[in-house]
């Protein structure tokens, strides 16, 4: 499975890419929303708690609306993808593949896409915020950053990219495997 998943991303690379973008700007944006709080802990306090708060959570929501959006928008590219596979999805069921079997291609594929995106989005991410306060800031600020600090956020990055690219390949993983095999192969596309 995680074979026809690898080889499928690689003859539609461009449709993987499509939902590999959104979750890397996705991840990119929580990355770097994540890394202005450490930032912002480690500059001396220049505003007073309460707008802190409300720029905190201002932010938050914004993170949150971002990654919904970002769902959607894999949960769409997948269902493409299903749609572009019909003759294939038929034929692996016609040969015995049970329902079981093209869900995982599906979510297997998906995972691999969220994992890559959501790395690469967290480094980019987590690099601009850096850069950026380095050239505000100096090198004081930056520096003072803790390094499991980094690491928890990137994880903690990553593992939601993952969840959502996953969580959002379940719909069309589910309609591709209750598709009748007949139905698939009589599909023209």
């Amino acid at each position: 499975a995680l074979e026809i998943s690898i080889n499928s991303i690689r003859i539609r690379f461009w449709r993987s890419m499509i939902t590999a973008g959104g979750i890397f700007l996705g991840i990119a944006f929580l990355v770097s929303v994540l890394t202005t709080s450490l930032v912002q802990a480690n500059l001396p306090e220049t505003m007073d708690a309460a707008a802190k708060a409300a720029a905190q959570n201002r932010q938050l929501w914004l993170v949150i609306m971002s990654l919904l959006v970002c769902t959607v928008g894999i949960t769409n590219s997948m269902l493409m993808s299903v749609t572009e596979r019909f003759k294939e999805i038929g034929t692996m069921k016609c040969l015995g593949a049970l329902d079981r079997f093209v869900v995982e291609l599906f979510l297997l594929e998906s995972g691999l896409l969220g994992l890559i995106a959501s790395f690469v989005g967290s480094i980019v991410g987590f690099g601009s915020i850096a850069l950026l306060a380095l050239a505000s800031h100096g090198w004081v600020v930056v520096g003072a950053i803790r390094f499991l600090d980094i690491i928890r956020v990137m994880g903690t990055a990553m593992l939601i990219g993952m969840v959502l690219t996953i969580v959002a390949t379940i719909p069309p993983a589910i309609k591709a495997a209750k598709m009748p095999p007949a139905m698939a192969l009589r599909t023209e596309i």
